[in-house]
Order: structure tokens, then C-alpha cells, then sequence
């Protein structure tokens, strides 16, 4: 049998951080960008490219997405490369998936 409640007290703050969590991915553009991220780590204009997206653009969403800790960044020289934050993030985003496919 699944499980079907939640192991977690919820207090106002964690409430608010969840609501917060839940609008990024309100957000098609940011969900894609999650999503080629969870194949490679990318710099900004390689995420451009793939999302056919200006650069400007993509380093709004990405400093929302770093805001609320989806992704991560190391530099490389001058070079900004970023990746998902960590496996919840995967998580997250394959929980999503699959709900929203299942019939």
C-alpha cells in the first residue's frame, strides 16, 4: 500500500518556504531549464541554446532558481556553469512527472 500522508510537521514558516518551493515550478521555462540541467551540468549560454532563449532571460530564471536552492553554480575561469542543487531536485521533478502521466 502507498503511502498516503506526510511525515513532516508543518509550521507557518516551512508552510510559506513550501509555497514558495511549489511557485518556481509554476513556471514552464524554469522546468525546462531544471530539466537540461538534470542531464548536464551547463553554463548560461549552452542553456540558452538548447531552450532557444536569450541569455538575459535565462539568468533571471536561473537567480530565482538559486534564490529558493534548485541549482548550484562553480565558476571556471570566467565561465559560470550550473547544475541542479542536489537529488531532491531530481526528485522532485520525476515525482511530477509521474503524476501528472499516470492515468
Amino acid at each position: 500500500m502507498k503511502k498516503t500522508h506526510i511525515d513532516y510537521p508543518i509550521n507557518d514558516d516551512t508552510l510559506y518556504r513550501l509555497a514558495d518551493l511549489f511557485k518556481i515550478f509554476g513556471d514552464p521555462t524554469r522546468i525546462r531549464i531544471l530539466y537540461v540541467l538534470s542531464v548536464e551540468e551547463l553554463c548560461v549560454q549552452d542553456i540558452a541554446d538548447r531552450l532557444s532563449m536569450t541569455q538575459s532571460a535565462i539568468s533571471h530564471q536561473l537567480r530565482v532558481l538559486k534564490q529558493i536552492s534548485l541549482v548550484k553554480f562553480r565558476r571556471d575561469g570566467k565561465t559560470i556553469y550550473y547544475s541542479l542543487a542536489d537529488s531532491h531536485v531530481a526528485t522532485i521533478m520525476n515525482q511530477g512527472l509521474e503524476h501528472v502521466t499516470e492515468e
